[in-house]
């Protein structure tokens, strides 16, 4: 039970008033008033469409953050008022994590930076001589760490159905020499929105002794993700996906391997004891806990924002705000269906379950030229690029490796065809009319051509000044 100061705390930073603005959307966000100029003259309220890049904060979590920021105190083993109430900020909010992401009674959960952070940070836990599988469609965060710290990558070939992406990790774990193994896996792809086999895949990890670590960052904020019932070993995902801001992520999951590696980073905090030896050298002794992972001065606002966002999605109920983005994204789907320029990338095809994430091309324009068509003639935010998934966008695009690309506008002209492609994406802040006015601009920019001219400035294509 926590102490009555920080009982009174919580309950104070959590009654905050509706705003009138709050039925456009189920969990208002930030920035949902935001005027922006347009090229061709007047303003508009701008259309955020890039969630898979970054959501924006939720009214709530700001409320309660900026409620906390008076009380702002150094944590762990402060004697002050403010030290032990933020102390016990940051540990309910791990506690409050936990709950959210179903954690069984022994895992840990340590606070990051992202869902990068988080899978380097367990890449360099990874046991001696540990083998990793990864499929070629995952995004950079989760396809290069292994590699990077040196473990043994298998990477296997994009699967087409997910009956084929459980068949193709079966054999490859079949054949491999004996050992400790890793399986990284999405849970939502960040480039089609699909959501991939979770359970059946960690069905086929266990069957061969292997762990999995699931790559939550693009599914939690869009649905449910319970460690237990998914029977998983390490989730990983980032605040400023999920409606947080101020750069936190969190990794949970089973504490051997996290307990027995050395410490993510050395200095204070991680530390029980520090001790000049006989021979000059230092004698540590270090945690056992998740602060072994934890060292420096943690992110206590970026933890508590992360808390508060978990606590507003499961009181708004996750059930209701996916059936209202199926909603969304069906009406998005059959928009973009009507115009026959227009080819939606998909790896498991159109029945596949998916997340409010799409991306798609259009014939005849280069997708960074589209998408600075939307945000310069009609306020419409929306992400263009490989996504930083490289090999899964060469894959749809049926790109050959060698194909030039990067995450953000290529070098080709407007006008022409290039490797890349345009990504929608929206969640629990986006109003229905968002999706309206983007279905609209996109059948003007197709029938009638952009209004403006743009060239490509810095590696990106922006309008060329009056």
């Amino acid at each position: 039970m926590p102490p009555a100061f920080l009982r009174e705390f919580v309950v104070t930073v959590t009654i905050a008033a509706p705003r009138a603005t709050e039925i456009c959307a189920p969990l208002p966000v930030l920035g949902r008033d935001v005027s922006v100029p347009l090229v061709t003259g007047g303003e508009v309220t701008y259309a955020a469409l890039d969630y898979a890049a970054s959501a924006p904060a939720l009214q709530r979590v700001w409320d309660d953050v900026a409620a906390y920021a008076p009380y702002y105190g150094s944590v762990h083993r402060g004697a002050g008022y403010l030290s032990q109430l933020s102390t016990d900020l940051f540990e309910q909010s791990r506690e409050t994590v936990a709950r959210f992401l179903g954690c069984r009674p022994d895992d840990q959960v340590v606070f990051t930076r992202s869902t990068t952070d988080s899978l380097n940070l367990l890449a360099a836990a990874l046991p001696a001589g540990a083998q990793v599988f990864v499929f070629e469609t995952e995004h950079h965060a989760s396809l290069l760490p292994w590699q990077h710290r040196g473990a043994d990558v298998t990477c296997l070939a994009a699967p087409r159905t997910p009956e084929q992406a459980v068949a193709a990790l079966d054999v490859a774990l079949h054949g491999a020499p004996k050992g400790p193994k890793l399986v990284c896996v999405t849970g939502a792809s960040n480039v089609t929105g699909e959501i991939w086999p979770i359970r059946e895949l960690a069905a086929a990890a266990h069957r061969h002794g292997a762990r999995i670590v699931l790559d939550a960052a693009q599914l939690a904020p869009h649905h449910g993700v319970d460690v237990t019932a998914l029977d998983v070993d390490w989730v990983a995902f980032s605040g400023h996906k999920l409606y947080a801001p101020f750069g936190s992520g969190v990794l949970a999951g089973r504490a051997d391997w996290l307990r027995d590696a050395e410490p993510y980073l050395a200095g204070g905090g991680a530390t029980r004891t520090v001790a000049r030896g006989a021979d000059g050298t230092l004698d540590v002794e270090w945690h056992t806990s998740a602060a072994r992972h934890e060292a420096g001065s943690p992110n206590v606002i970026g933890a508590y924002a992360i808390a508060s966002a978990c606590r507003a999605l499961s009181e708004a109920g996750l059930d209701a705000l996916a059936d209202r983005e199926q909603q969304l994204l069906r009406r998005l789907r059959a928009g973009l269906a009507e115009l026959p320029e227009v080819r939606v990338l998909s790896l498991f095809g159109d029945d596949a379950a998916r997340v409010g994430v799409l991306s798609f091309v259009v014939k005849g324009w280069n997708s960074s030229h589209f998408a600075a068509a939307l945000s310069a003639e009609h306020g419409i935010g929306v992400r263009d690029g490989l996504f930083c998934a490289h090999p899964l966008v060469r894959v749809l695009l049926d790109a050959e490796e060698s194909a030039p690309g990067e995450c953000g506008a290529p070098d080709s002209a407007p006008g022409e065809t290039s490797l890349n492609a345009i990504r929608v994406s929206f969640g629990a802040g986006t109003p229905e009319e968002h999706i309206t006015r983007f279905l609209a601009a996109t059948r003007s920019l197709i029938r009638d051509g952009a209004a403006w001219r743009y060239h490509t400035e810095a590696g990106r294509c922006v309008p060329l000044k009056a």
